[in-house]
């Protein structure tokens, strides 16, 4: 086979590569900002190994994010106002995302702060929390077009909620890994402002111990599906997959309605999770 032709067949399995990555997307309802390139995905997957930081950075104030930020994998971490790395409500973030940011190749060490806050649509790319403060992400977008994209990466020893959903839109977890966690992903149950979100899962790693993978307020309209989730150490089952609460904007606790796939609010089936 000469040169050419050799070029030839490359480019046409990285175009079948590429329309089968955007079909499978388009099934699970992935669109527009939501949808990964096959470049994503060279740069990390589900239970691929974590990194090691190249060389630390102290953040003693919110570093503000717009466009695209790359941190070539060094560790941040907080140091003064940023210091803490409690359940305190109210903290500030190690990185803050203006609408339309991309945050990748990032390690967020301890102290942890806040870890990452979204203003609007965001993009979290590779971006890896060895010790989660109050809460690993928190996407706060007030529009119901939002849609925050995680992909790859992962989270450790989050005594509660590893990714906070406040705002409006869609958020789309693919390739994550979490370990030693409260809830993988929950639909604020008691923000004063509530929204109908749209949750999806695909492609994830969850290692025990943990209480649930997601959470939803079923009363105000959320989804989430789940697809592809490999739930490790756990062969008691004692994760929570899916679970409805009676979400409220008053902050009082929410209730607990029950867990488990319904056909409406959580959507899945017993072969979208595997135990190993």
């Amino acid at each position: 086979m000469t040169a050419r032709a050799e070029q030839r067949v490359r480019h046409r399995r990285r175009a079948t590569k590429r329309r089968a990555l955007i079909a499978g997307a388009s099934a699970l309802g992935l669109t527009g900002a939501a949808i990964v390139t096959t470049t994503m995905l060279s740069t990390a997957g589900a239970a691929s190994s974590w990194p090691t930081a190249k060389g630390s950075q102290a953040v003693s104030s919110p570093i503000k994010v717009t466009g695209t930020y790359d941190g070539k994998l060094k560790k941040f971490y907080g140091s003064g106002g940023l210091g803490g790395s409690g359940q305190e409500e109210g903290q500030d973030p190690i990185f803050e995302l203006a609408d339309g940011a991309v945050l990748k190749n990032v390690i967020i060490g301890s102290p942890a702060a806040d870890g990452v806050h979204c203003k609007g649509s965001c993009t979290l790319q590779n971006v890896w929390w060895l010790d989660v403060g109050e809460d690993a992400a928190t996407f706060k977008g007030k529009s119901a077009s939002a849609v925050y994209t995680v992909y790859g990466g992962g989270a450790k020893n989050a005594d509660d909620k590893v990714l906070q959903f406040n705002g409006a839109g869609k958020l789309v977890v693919t390739k994550f890994q979490v370990e030693n966690f409260g809830k993988l992903v929950r639909s604020c149950g008691n923000c004063s402002t509530q929204y109908k979100r749209t949750i999806i899962i695909n492609d994830v790693d969850v290692t025990a111990p943990g209480k649930s993978i997601v959470g939803i307020n079923s009363n105000y309209g959320d989804t989430a599906a789940l697809r592809n989730v490999r739930v490790h150490g756990d062969s008691g089952k004692k994760i929570k997959t899916c679970t409805r609460f009676q979400g409220n904007n008053t902050g009082k606790e929410p209730k607990e309605l029950g867990s488990g796939p319904d056909g409406t609010s959580c959507l899945f089936t017993a072969a979208d999770i595997g135990y190993e």
